[in-house]
């Protein structure tokens, strides 16, 4: 499938690594070393994307491709398995990497650390023979299977929300349906519940992305039920499963070129990231501390070990990661009618995203510049 040069052996190690894979006469030596010479995209190493990732290296594709430009937090490792404590704060592509190394040194790994756009789709993910789309936002996703449309690449969908999630896979073959034909449109905003409004339970996650994964395997073997032209749902809270036939519609095929609807592709309902935030130089912050104590609130969203160092006299710990429950959106609000609100972290970064993630919620604050390094340092002089 891939054009680089195919190997026709499976070394010592591997061929002790699937022993179970080569006992299958659905798999056997020709089906792994089938495996070996696939390459996939996997489009996101979140929730999805962890577990994509890792069971792709477990099966033996021969090179796998990762595009992510987030970092690892703390939230994330409830459902986002391929990361580790200690790499909070890493970029997840990294995080991801290192530990396919550890899982399996066969497969090679290329990464990319940037967000898949209509000014890249298109280069990467032609690199590839199948792309896995571990994406979380409307988006991406049909930027992904426009692009996919115009380089004739199979794409395997995954969604999850809640205890839900559906799989499928779109333009496997030339009358293959695709993302277009089970939404003809992006849903507008205001019928999609934000990021902040909705959870997942980290195992649906974990079984779409191994489902995804499955899907992957019976199209490089060419074995078995695909689901293309159909979709396959899951409710995990009640246990049920259904499948729905999907027809294609030639119309949702005419796609040349992705300036075409770059509109299907601007709505990220998951895009605080992008959002302008108010920001307040130290400076500027110390004098208003100084002059007006009693007017201010002032949040710090580090994580609470963080907190008992280098903490501004009179702040008040709300960690980054629990910063969307309920009571604490609550207790600042009502702060907020008498007080001016002001995040702060470590060096500013993580408060950037805290007053987006309170903008959401019609919370007005201000990020400090510089975060406590620099009032500390403005302190000390």
């Amino acid at each position: 499938m891939s054009k680089d040069i195919k190997s026709n052996f499976l070394n010592p190690d591997e061929q002790e690594r699937y022993q179970k894979h080569l006992t299958l006469k659905e798999i056997g030596y020709e089906g792994q070393l089938d495996l070996k010479n696939s390459s996939v995209l996997c489009i996101g190493a979140g929730g999805l994307g962890s577990s994509v990732l890792l069971y792709l290296a477990a099966t033996g594709i021969g090179k796998i491709g990762i595009v992510d430009n987030d970092h690892v937090e703390k939230s994330n490792l409830q459902r986002q398995i391929i990361h580790e404590t200690n790499t909070i704060g890493n970029l997840k592509i990294d995080s991801a990497r290192e530990r396919i190394k550890k899982f399996n040194p066969n497969s090679e790994l290329l990464t990319f650390a940037q967000r898949i756009n209509p000014n890249n789709a298109l280069e990467i993910i032609q690199k590839f023979d199948i792309i896995c789309d571990c994406s979380d936002n409307f988006g991406t996703r049909y930027l992904i299977n426009d692009a996919c449309l115009i380089l004739n690449k199979p794409l395997v969908f995954g969604s999850v929300q809640g205890f839900e999630g559906q799989v499928s896979v779109f333009n496997l073959h030339k009358n293959s349906p695709n993302l277009r034909d089970l939404l003809p449109e992006s849903p507008s905003k205001n019928t999609i519940p934000s990021c902040e409004e909705y959870g997942v339970v980290g195992v649906s996650t974990g079984l779409i992305g191994v489902l995804q994964v499955n899907e992957i395997i019976k199209i490089i073997l060419k074995k078995g039920e695909i689901l293309d032209g159909k979709i396959l749902f899951f409710d995990l809270l009640n246990m049920n499963m259904k499948k729905l036939y999907l027809k294609s519609d030639q119309v949702n095929k005419q796609i040349k070129n992705l300036s075409q609807f770059v509109d299907f592709y601007s709505y990220d309902e998951c895009s605080e990231k992008n959002n302008e935030v108010n920001k307040i130089n130290a400076n500027d912050f110390y004098n208003l501390y100084k002059a007006k104590p009693n007017k201010i609130i002032l949040i710090d969203v580090r994580e609470n070990e963080e907190f008992p160092t280098s903490a501004i006299e009179g702040s008040i710990s709300i960690p980054l990661s629990t910063l969307r429950q309920k009571s604490d959106l609550e207790f600042i609000k009502k702060e907020s009618l008498i007080k001016e609100v002001f995040t702060i972290c470590k060096s500013g970064k993580r408060s950037e995203k805290a007053s987006q993630i309170l903008s959401k919620f019609k919370i007005q604050s201000r990020s400090i510049e510089g975060g406590i390094e620099k009032v500390k340092e403005i302190l000390s002089n």
